[in-house]
C-alpha cells in the first residue's frame, strides 16, 4: 500500500548528515572522522565487526552523546540539542524489545500517546489499532509480552515505534537471537513499511542478509572509520580483502582466526 494522506502514520521524511564526527573517551578514540549522509525516505544499514564503533555512531545520530568534534544533523537541526526531539519524530526499536512486562501489547503501545497526552483515548485507540494491523497483531492485542515469542516481541516493538508516528525509524540489531525465517520476516517488515507510510529507517545490524536484502545503501565501520559505504551490488563486487573477510568468512579450522584475534576485537 504506497503511502498516502489516509494513513494517520505519513508524514514527512527527514535525511541525517553525518559530518567529520569524532568521538573520544578519554584517551581512546572510537569513532575517526565519520561522514556519511541518510537520504530522506532511505533503508540504511550501519554494520561492522563487534568493537568497531557502530553503536557509539549510533548514541551521536539520536543525541544521546555528543560528538567530541564534528556534528549530526537530523534535517538540519542539531542531533545533541534536546529540542531537536521537538522538532523531529524518531522513534527507536531496541534490541531486546524493551516491552513493559506488566503492561499487555495494547497498553505497551498506548503508553507513549497516553503519557505524552496525544488525543483522547478514542484516538489513541485508532492509533494503537492501526499501528497493530499494519504488524497484522490484532489478535495479540491483550496478551502479556511473557505470553509472545521472540519474532512477535520484535513485531510489537516495531508497532509501538510507529504509534509514535515517526519520520525517522531506528533499529539496533532488529534480528538478533531470530532464526533465519523470523530474521527474513522482520527485513521485511522494515521493507514494507516504506510503502505503507513515509520514514527514514537507520538499521544497526550484524545480519548480512538483511542488510544485502532491502539496504538502499550499506556503510561499514571498522576500527572507528568507514571503509565503505555501498549499494548491496557495489559491496558483492567490492574485492577489498578486509571487506570481503567481514561479508563472506572463510571457516578455516586449520588455520583458525581466534588464535590471531586482540583482546579487543571480539
Amino acid at each position: 500500500m504506497p503511502a498516502d494522506t489516509a494513513n494517520p502514520f505519513t508524514g514527512t521524511t527527514v535525511g541525517i548528515s553525518v559530518e567529520n564526527v569524532n568521538k573520544s573517551y578519554g584517551n581512546v578514540n572510537v569513532l575517526r572522522d565519520i561522514s556519511l549522509d541518510v537520504k530522506p525516505g532511505e533503508i540504511f544499514c550501519i554494520m561492522g565487526p563487534s568493537g568497531s564503533g557502530k553503536t557509539v555512531l549510533l548514541k551521536q545520530i539520536v543525541g544521546l552523546e555528543k560528538p567530541t568534534s564534528g556534528r549530526v544533523l537530523i534535517d538540519n537541526f542539531d542531533a545533541s540539542d534536546p529540542e531537536t526531539r521537538t522538532k523531529v519524530h524518531l522513534a527507536f526499536v531496541f534490541q531486546a524489545g524493551a516491552l513493559f512486562n506488566s503492561l499487555s501489547v495494547y497498553d505497551n503501545l498506548a503508553l507513549y500517546p497516553r503519557e505524552h497526552r496525544l488525543g483522547d483515548e478514542n484516538s489513541i485507540r485508532e492509533r494503537v489499532r492501526h499501528a497493530l494491523s499494519i504488524l497484522s497483531l490484532e489478535k495479540a492485542a491483550d496478551k502479556m509480552p511473557s505470553e509472545l515469542s521472540g519474532g512477535m516481541k520484535k513485531r510489537v516493538a516495531i508497532a509501538r515505534a510507529l504509534v509514535m508516528e515517526p519520520q525517522l525509524l531506528v533499529y539496533d540489531e532488529p534480528t538478533a537471537e531470530l532464526d533465519p525465517i523470523l530474521s527474513a520476516t522482520i527485513s521485511e517488515i522494515i521493507a514494507t513499511l516504506r510503502e505503507q507510510i513515509a520514514v527514514t529507517s537507520l538499521v544497526v545490524t550484524h545480519d548480512r542478509a538483511l542488510a544485502l536484502g532491502i539496504a538502499d545503501r550499506i556503510a561499514i565501520i571498522m576500527d572507528g572509520r568507514i571503509r565503505t559505504i555501498s549499494t548491496a551490488q557495489e559491496l558483492k563486487h567490492n574485492t577489498e580483502p578486509i571487506i570481503t573477510d567481514f561479508m563472506n568468512p572463510v571457516i578455516d579450522p586449520k588455520n583458525p582466526r581466534f588464535r590471531k584475534l586482540e583482546p579487543n576485537n571480539e
